[in-house]
């Protein structure tokens, strides 16, 4: 009986948890919206300082990533989830309250970015281990699907309502809107009853430095995790390359409106819809090792329709091939994801996700700059073909992997 009476308590905690997070996730699409806006309409700032603030807001993942792994791996995870929202909520709204005052400058802005990401990289690292505990390690894979989808939904519809709100009320009152969501965040993680584990007193005791090594040292001598990592780190850097200029060429070399822009790229997003909903099926029927390699290889190849891209019917290249690849990105998100929750050792989780998100995120910034620089040296449509054939046959890496062998990835770390 004790066991059947667990179970509606768990799907409760995880409902809040998802819903949660889905709203948050909408306000940060709004975010990305609004901040550049109210750059550029508030202090008329140039397309460079507006880059600033982007970067910013991914800076603090190089700078405090793997110290903040080891850190949440040493304490309870849903009172720095909730700090983290408070965080940001309080952040944002100084934005408007300074516009309204006249009193917003470049700086503030660069440092509520700062501040934002900052919490983003703490909020992130304990909520992938917190999805283990409110799941209690059961239906990960069906769990991550779900948050994953619903993320997907929030970049197609977060764009759009960040549009209708800076429209209607403008940019600055779009960031209200933001500030509410992680309000939200924060009263659904305060409502779950999930009572977390205690710490380990030894992981506790270790120095700082200590924990970051081992973290690295257990991401870089697995032989599943650093594949992955790998093959992370090179498809940011392709995806952000390609997406540094496939706006510019969109419109100048295809010859597209911003309406026609806007309803192509959320082709992409999607795709991850839709790789969310079929991810538990496709590990179910193929397993979680061999479905992850037969969506990679059956989708990234795809991502050279994208610099094939025409006028007219030639539009449906690029929105099949940015569904295909949004498909296969969510899929592997999703099955990774899960696949770090169930294979690491709980006291090792917060650093193993820290390290990879680290890795993965430090080559982001670097894929922007090089497909910038190769619009601008070579042409946009070849700096377009450029970074999708490093796409293409990046899956490679996963195939080099002791996953090819596999049918299902391992639950457990075995001696190697």
């Amino acid at each position: 009986m004790a066991t059947r009476g667990r179970v509606p308590s768990l799907r409760r905690d995880f409902r809040l948890l998802w819903v949660g997070e889905t709203v948050s996730g909408l306000g940060n699409s709004i975010t990305g919206v609004a901040l550049p806006l109210i750059a550029v309409v508030v202090l008329d700032a140039d397309s460079t300082a507006v880059g600033m603030i982007a970067a910013a807001v991914w800076l603090p993942w190089l700078l405090v990533g793997l110290p903040v792994g080891a850190w949440a791996d040493g304490m309870r995870k849903r009172p720095l989830m909730i700090a983290c929202d408070l965080v940001s909520a309080a952040t944002l709204v100084s934005i408007p309250l300074a516009a309204w005052l006249d009193a917003l400058t470049f700086r503030h802005m660069v440092a509520a970015a700062l501040v934002c990401g900052t919490a983003a990289v703490c909020f992130n690292t304990a909520y992938h281990s917190y999805i283990r505990i409110v799941l209690d390690g059961r239906d990960l894979l069906e769990g991550n699907a779900k948050l994953q989808g619903s993320e997907a939904a929030t970049h197609v519809a977060g764009p759009g309502v960040a549009g209708l709100l800076a429209q209607a009320f403008g940019a600055v009152t779009a960031l209200v809107v933001d500030a509410v969501t992680f309000l939200i965040s924060a009263v659904c993680l305060k409502r779950i009853r999930v009572v977390e584990p205690d710490r380990a007193p030894d992981e506790a005791r270790a120095p700082l430095r200590r924990q970051i090594i081992e973290g690295l040292r257990f991401v870089g001598g697995d032989r599943y995790l650093r594949p992955m990592v790998a093959w992370g780190a090179l498809i940011n850097m392709a995806l952000m390359g390609y997406q540094a200029v496939q706006v510019v060429f969109l419109v100048r070399t295809v010859g597209l409106n911003p309406a026609v822009v806007g309803l192509l790229l959320t082709s992409g997003s999607a795709g991850g819809i839709v790789g969310a909903l079929v991810a538990t099926r496709v590990s179910r029927r193929f397993g979680t090792a061999r479905g992850l390699l037969l969506l990679q290889a059956a989708t990234a190849p795809f991502a050279l329709l994208l610099p094939m891209t025409t006028a007219g019917p030639g539009l449906l290249l690029f929105a099949t091939g940015a569904f295909l690849v949004g498909i296969g990105v969510s899929v592997a998100n999703i099955v990774v994801g899960s696949f770090r929750q169930t294979y690491c050792p709980p006291h090792m989780l917060g650093r193993v996700v820290a390290t990879a998100m680290m890795i993965n995120h430090s080559t982001i910034p670097l894929g922007s700059l090089l497909g910038g620089v190769l619009g601008d040296a070579v042409g946009y449509r070849p700096a377009m073909w450029i970074m999708t054939g490093v796409v293409a046959p990046s899956w490679l890496i996963l195939v080099m992997s002791p996953m090819r062998r596999d049918h299902d990835l391992p639950q457990t770390r075995e001696p190697e």
